[in-house]
């Protein structure tokens, strides 16, 4: 009868012990290690679709088999940031230095480099632009002389400097803006192609600062041509 009793006193010590085994292992990944708090993990945002006047543009640009690669916004503080921009690929000219350009600016880019710049060197120069120059876009910088930021610090402005043409000459701002006739024919051709699609242009005739490019950007209410 004794040894029927510690028999099954044996029995339940078993059971009980199995049981929470095994209910330690059925919750042994919810279990938390003393001192520490559970906290739900934060959910991820998708990115921002971009602004219906961007998807308006990123389709613009589309329609005129332009190539080009959406770029994240972006704060970089002080006030500089790159909002709705792009990567331009290919413009079918060309072009070198470009960076992140506000989706309008590149539109308005590649059509003056396709409509405005290439028409003009085959009619005075009679060659081909293989290779527009420019000194960029985005720079986080204010204007010179001024403590207001640039359209460079909003990815809005881009600076052409040189065009490389197909029978190897190659003309910049700063050498031939004031050189022989055909030359600064074609220069004033294309500047004047770029007052109508940019908000302000800018040329060696408007400052110092200006000597060696044309700036471009799409800035302010439009019309200031210089």
């Amino acid at each position: 009868m004794e040894e029927r009793a510690k028999g099954a006193l044996r029995g339940m010590a078993w059971a009980i012990l199995l049981a929470g085994t095994m209910t330690l292992a059925g919750c042994s990944g919810d279990l938390v290690p003393r001192g520490k708090v559970v906290r739900a993990p934060k959910p991820v945002r998708a990115p921002a679709q971009p602004a219906m006047e961007t998807r308006q543009c990123f389709a613009k640009l589309q329609s005129q088999a332009v190539s080009f690669t959406p770029l994240p916004d972006q704060n970089f503080g002080g006030g500089c940031s790159a909002i709705g921009s792009v990567k331009l690929l290919d413009i079918g000219v060309p072009a070198s230095g470009l960076g992140a350009m506000t989706c309008n600016l590149a539109a308005n880019f590649a059509a003056w480099a396709r409509y405005g710049v290439q028409p003009a060197a085959r009619l005075v120069l009679g060659a081909e632009i293989e290779k527009i120059e420019t000194f960029g876009t985005y720079n986080c910088r204010p204007i010179a002389g001024s403590a207001k930021l640039s359209e460079h610090a909003h990815s809005n402005a881009i600076d052409v400097s040189a065009f490389v043409l197909s029978d190897g000459r190659r003309i910049s701002i700063q050498k031939d803006w004031n050189g022989d006739k055909q030359t600064r024919q074609f220069l004033s051709l294309i500047h004047a192609s770029a007052c109508k699609r940019f908000n302000t242009v800018l040329s060696p005739d408007y400052n110092a600062a200006h000597h060696d490019h044309f700036h471009f950007d799409m800035g302010g209410r439009g019309g200031f041509c210089r």
